[in-house]
């Protein structure tokens, strides 16, 4: 894929070094020419410009990337980025970094956002994560808000432990997309029986995510 970051910061890239490494053309976009340091990412293409005017992003190809990153530190501007890419250049995928939870509510399809990533949730996600059994944590939400990535660890006397996962009564709008078990990454099928311990990730939409919380940990 051709990958345009906008934020050369040291989020921007890293996540160019990653795309990088994965096999990904990227083109890091900064306004700031402090931020141009060519030499902590030399594989990716680097622009001098800002990426809130039309005449950069015509300059940067938006019209020719599957993917842009908005990862800039001013939500301000990963708005702004998010909608013209979407909007001028129909940008198949825009993922925006948030900075602030407060502005979570704007990163949505209104402002051309696919996918929202708040860092402040996410690290807050990944403790609870670790330490909770049998509550449901929300890790990513996809597709402005209409389904979330959502965990939950299987407590020993969970009434689903011991189940099919094709015998249990998922509520609709449910994926169960991976089961992690003693280190292991499982793809799930219909009869595979459900373990204490074992960590279910699934794809949800949020209106269910009470109902499957309840299902899960209902005694």
């Amino acid at each position: 894929m051709r990958v345009a970051i906008a934020g050369a910061g040291a989020v921007g890239r890293s996540i160019a070094a990653e795309l990088l490494e994965n096999g990904h053309e990227v083109l890091l976009i900064d306004v700031n020419p402090r931020a141009i340091k060519i030499d902590s990412v030399p594989r990716a293409e680097w622009l001098l410009a800002d990426a809130c005017e039309i005449a950069s992003l015509d300059e940067a190809g938006l019209n020719n990337c599957q993917v842009v990153v908005a990862s800039s530190g001013d939500d301000k501007v990963n708005l702004v980025v998010s909608l013209l890419a979407k909007t001028e250049y129909g940008v198949p995928r825009v993922v925006a970094r948030i900075n602030h939870p407060n502005n979570e509510w704007l990163f949505n399809e209104s402002w051309g956002v696919d996918v929202a990533v708040s860092t402040p949730r996410l690290l807050s996600a990944l403790v609870e994560e670790a330490v909770s059994v049998g509550d449901l944590v929300r890790l990513m939400t996809f597709r402005q808000g209409q389904a979330n990535l959502v965990e939950l660890t299987l407590a020993e006397d969970a009434p689903v432990v011991g189940q099919r996962t094709g015998a249990v009564p998922w509520p609709p709008d449910t994926a169960l997309v991976a089961i992690l078990r003693e280190g292991r990454v499982l793809t799930p099928s219909a009869d595979d029986p459900l373990e204490a311990g074992d960590e279910l990730l699934f794809v949800a939409s949020q209106e269910v995510e009470q109902e499957l919380a309840r299902l899960l940990s209902q005694h």
